[in-house]
């Protein structure tokens, strides 16, 4: 009997263990899981009416305290709110906590010393656009807050916020942030137009964009997350959607953890863009040193990481264009880039796996320690370095830093820097790079205190005369390469032209700038075989980025003929 009720009592003991366990898992589950159906799904029959009359405010049933323009909710459940208020305020302060749902049906709320909608007690808040409705929220530039310095935006939660619907919903946030929440926020459609004197749309904990049509013009951050106590915490998903985001003074995308984008197409401007400002905040450098602002003024900033996976990008940025101290990745994606300092710098790492990436004008196009392109399309103009590989110590010596080639596309133009500069080591195992250096010396096409090792791919490169500055692919390289020096510059677009011994086209070049030497890579060359090289002359061949596939070469001047007797050939002509 006594073991009976033992066997009873453990088992008793285990049922409320795993109850506790599955209460415990609930509570942790999710704040940013939103696609619960109680979410987006409601029970009609006990809607809440709240209609606003100018001046004064009608609840049906009388559920909820009003006084004047303010009404207070103060129960869980849905509300229907219609109309406009001249001067009040929707509170939510729902202490027996649960879900508090606002729909919002065609509503024009002014506030002119708090929060439009202010949000401070609930276990999450849902905001619904109702399909087809436009609702406005306009806050004034001077707040009564509490002590905590609450509420500080135009439409301000306390709890985990939702949006969600077919209408759209316009805020003008005069005194500080559009939309914000001091828990997590979550934007699953709508359309979304933000003006704000700080930042736009905020989410302390995280900011999850799954889709809709938002355009942010903010003085501060366009999106941001920051909660700075948390590592789990103070990160930005965008799954979809159009954003259009402006930044006077600030950066677009913030997230003091990591930033990732699955998809979306993303129109950008911080700062006064990438062109030449004449005031402001900060001024983007152009050509001497890049972004000088003290304000950040970035396109794409994950303080821990940046991870692109899909999405079309717009960015005109004075500050660097997608910003990491951590580690950058992009799996795949459309991105196009003008600004006034990188665009793309991280401390540690950038890796591309895939994409393309246009980068029409900066000071530096891709900066890290680590450099590795894998895959991709990358087109890369620079008015510094196209890549630099370096650990920021600023000097010479060797660093450890890495540039490596594996695999994809990169065409650099660089007008006063190197097109590949690593203050360590430069390996390259497959791909095509192709080099358009500096106007002048002492700047090269390749710049290393390491190691330049190359093993397959295509390497296309031409430079200015720098004497013994001229720097190649060493002799430890298992695949064969060519340096060939003219006795007087190339002009540019001038053809260089190398061909077997049998007449058959090697490599047709055209460099954008005057060329004093040329280097060449590829599986195409073998040791023992004899070469010639022509300048000048015209090719029936396509004509990308310098490089020529195809067609006949013909009418150029012949220079010389040499024999491959190594992995490194120097020929002067």
């Amino acid at each position: 009997m006594i073991k009976r009720d033992l066997n009873y009592l453990l088992i008793a003991i285990l049922i409320m263990a795993l109850f506790a366990a599955c209460a415990k898992n609930d509570d942790n589950s999710g704040d940013d899981n939103n696609n619960d159906t109680d979410v987006y799904t409601y029970d009609t029959t006990t809607v809440v009416q709240v209609n606003l009359n100018g001046s004064s405010i009608n609840v049906i049933p009388d559920v909820a305290t009003v006084s004047g323009g303010k009404v207070t909710l103060i129960s869980a459940g849905t509300y229907k709110i219609t109309g406009s208020l001249t001067e009040g305020q929707i509170v939510v302060n729902a202490n027996n906590k649960g879900n508090v749902r606002l729909i919002l049906n065609g509503v024009n709320i002014k506030c002119s010393s708090g929060a439009p909608i202010y949000i401070k007690d609930a276990d999450k808040a849902i905001l619904n656009l109702a399909d087809g409705t436009v609702n406005t929220l306009t806050d004034g530039s001077i707040y009564i807050t509490d002590s905590s310095g609450e509420p500080n935006a135009a439409l301000f939660s306390d709890a985990d916020l939702v949006i969600y619907g077919e209408g759209s919903l316009n805020v003008n946030a005069n005194y500080n942030d559009g939309i914000s929440s001091d828990d997590g926020l979550v934007v699953k459609s709508g359309t979304i137009t933000v003006k704000a004197a700080d930042d736009g749309i905020r989410g302390k904990d995280f900011l999850i964009i799954q889709d809709g049509n938002i355009t942010v013009n903010s003085v501060g951050d366009a999106l941001k997350s920051d909660n700075e106590t948390d590592s789990s915490k103070g990160y930005i998903t965008i799954e979809g959607g159009t954003l259009n985001l402006t930044a006077t003074a600030g950066d677009a995308i913030d997230a003091v953890s990591n930033l990732i984008v699955n998809g979306g197409i993303f129109n950008i401007k911080t700062g006064t863009g990438a062109g030449t400002s004449t005031g402001g905040t900060g001024q983007p450098g152009g050509g001497s040193g890049g972004y000088s602002g003290t304000i950040s003024e970035k396109g794409l900033k994950g303080a821990v990481s940046v991870k692109i996976e899909k999405g079309s990008f717009t960015i005109n940025s004075a500050d660097d264009a997608i910003h990491s101290n951590g580690t950058i990745t992009m799996d795949d994606g459309n991105i196009s880039v003008a600004t006034g300092d990188d665009a793309i710098h991280s401390e540690i790492s950038v890796t591309i796996n895939g994409g393309t990436l246009a980068v029409t004008k900066s000071f530096e196009a891709i900066e890290s320690a680590s450099i590795t392109v894998n895959k991709g399309n990358l087109n890369l103009v620079a008015t510094n370095d196209g890549f630099n590989a370096t650990k920021g110590s600023g000097g010479e010596s060797g660093d450890g830093s890495l540039l490596t080639f594996n695999d994809g596309y990169a065409v650099v133009n660089v007008s006063s820097g190197d097109g590949l500069d690593s203050n360590g080591n430069i390996v390259m195992s497959g791909g095509t790079v192709i080099v358009h250096g500096p106007q002048s010396a002492p700047e090269v096409a390749f710049d290393f205190n390491g190691t330049f090792i190359i093993s397959g791919g295509i390497l296309v490169a031409g430079g200015p005369n720098s004497g013994n500055m001229i720097e190649v692919p060493g002799s430890g390289s298992s695949q064969c390469c060519i340096k060939a020096t003219g006795s007087s510059i190339i002009s540019a677009s001038t053809l260089i032209h190398i061909q077997d011994a049998s007449g058959n086209d090697v490599v047709t070049f055209k460099p954008v700038r005057n060329t004093y030497y040329f280097v060449f890579s590829s599986s195409q060359l073998a040791t023992g075989a004899s070469y010639s090289i022509y300048t000048g002359g015209s090719s029936t061949g396509i004509q990308t980025d310098g490089l020529y596939s195809g067609g006949t070469y013909s009418g150029g001047t012949f220079k010389k003929t040499f024999t491959i007797s190594g992995k490194i050939t120097s020929v002067t002509f």
